[in-house]
């Protein structure tokens, strides 16, 4: 099955790539990049790391115990619920992986983070979706989801902090949405990378919400860390003793340099938060006084996050897009990877002066389209 409005090539069924992917990887980039959804690079200098606290090899075994630890720490959680894994992006396959049988009915938020369908259609699941309307400020319609529930449903997938909108969906909408999946026999997945935006205010992660849900995250987003690779599942202590002998046919043993530095980084993370919390307030600020600005565009504005999506009122995106790169050297995210072409999303976490920049170089463009 192949979702209209994506081009991903299939083959006995299942998906084998993923289109977005390969344009944020091949196309994104600009000298004024607000394509991009995390916050900008931390640099490794300012990590507290000295050589010795380094080691490129370690013993094998199921997790580096150091880093086990923080994690579980940082999450509240028991050891034997975290699963180390290379990002979000690999944390998201393993936790669907264990859950999904080909055949299987998944259902899924729309719009949502676009390998997140392609993985579950490359596992073989039957995909549904269901809606996050713009008009109702992206939030979840539950009595939609459990209209499309079925016993034969083994998972549904959201993103928390929403992504493309940066929505929050508040503790009792989760515990609901976990009453309907409980009530199908099926498990929730939530993708809680963006949520880390919410820092000391942060609620507590799904995982605290009862067995029904599986949580996924990552240092990568919100900390300007993504080299580290540093992600994780937290899953019931048997799914995650599967994910971890599922990940030996995958990873095996992780490059542990990165590991190392993980644990220093988790170590330190107030103090890595704080930058990045200054950085989005600053960008935050600058965004809304731009939306303030213009009459051609409309938003659901998100408090938190590094990321917003809004809509054009006339013309088409994808011209949009092709002028800020050509005449602007500026790139934003065309909303046809997240089936709303009349949507763009910006991301909000590089360097402040970049983001100014950018922001008026967009607001140029708009403007040219406007007058042709």
């Amino acid at each position: 099955m192949v979702i209209p409005g994506s081009v991903m090539g299939v083959r006995a069924g299942r998906v084998m790539r993923s289109e977005y992917m390969r344009w944020a990887k091949t196309c994104a980039g600009a000298r004024f990049n607000l394509a991009s959804s995390g916050v900008g690079n931390y640099p490794l200098s300012k990590l507290p790391a000295r050589i010795k606290d380094l080691e490129l090899s370690r013993c094998g075994g199921y997790g580096y115990e150091p880093l086990q630890q923080l994690i579980a720490r940082k999450c509240d959680v028991s050891t034997n619920c975290v699963v180390a894994a290379t990002g979000a992006s690999m944390a998201n396959h393993l936790a669907m992986a264990i859950v999904i049988e080909p055949g299987d009915e998944v259902l899924i938020e729309d719009p949502t983070y676009e390998p997140l369908v392609s993985v579950a259609h490359y596992l073989g699941a039957e995909v549904r979706r269901f809606k996050r309307r713009f008009e109702d400020g992206f939030s979840l319609n539950l009595r939609e989801v459990e209209q499309i529930v079925t016993k034969r449903t083994r998972l549904i997938v959201i993103t928390n902090l929403h992504n493309p909108s940066g929505a929050l969906l508040d503790e009792e909408t989760l515990r609901e949405l976990g009453g309907i999946a409980r009530r199908a026999g099926a498990l929730v997945l939530v993708d809680e990378v963006y949520l880390e935006a919410l820092l000391d205010l942060s609620p507590q992660s799904a995982f605290h919400l009862g067995e029904d849900f599986i949580v996924t995250n990552s240092l990568t987003k919100i900390y300007g860390l993504s080299g580290l690779r540093c992600g994780w599942v937290l899953a019931r202590e048997e799914l995650a003793k599967r994910m971890w002998r599922l990940n030996d046919l995958i990873e095996n043993i992780p490059a542990h340099v990165a590991e190392r530095l993980s644990c220093i980084a988790l170590t330190n993370l107030s103090e890595i938060g704080s930058r990045a919390q200054r950085l989005l307030e600053a960008n935050h600020f600058e965004l809304n006084r731009f939306f303030d600005s213009r009459q051609d565009i409309e938003i659901v504005r998100p408090r938190y996050g590094t990321i917003s999506f809004p809509r054009m009122k006339s013309g088409e995106v994808d011209t949009l897009c092709r002028l800020l790169r050509e005449k602007y050297e500026t790139s934003v995210v065309p909303g046809r990877f997240f089936g709303m072409e009349e949507h763009f999303r910006i991301g909000m976490g590089c360097e402040r002066e970049m983001f100014s920049e950018g922001i008026e170089r967009l607001g140029a463009a708009l403007d040219e389209m406007r007058r042709s």
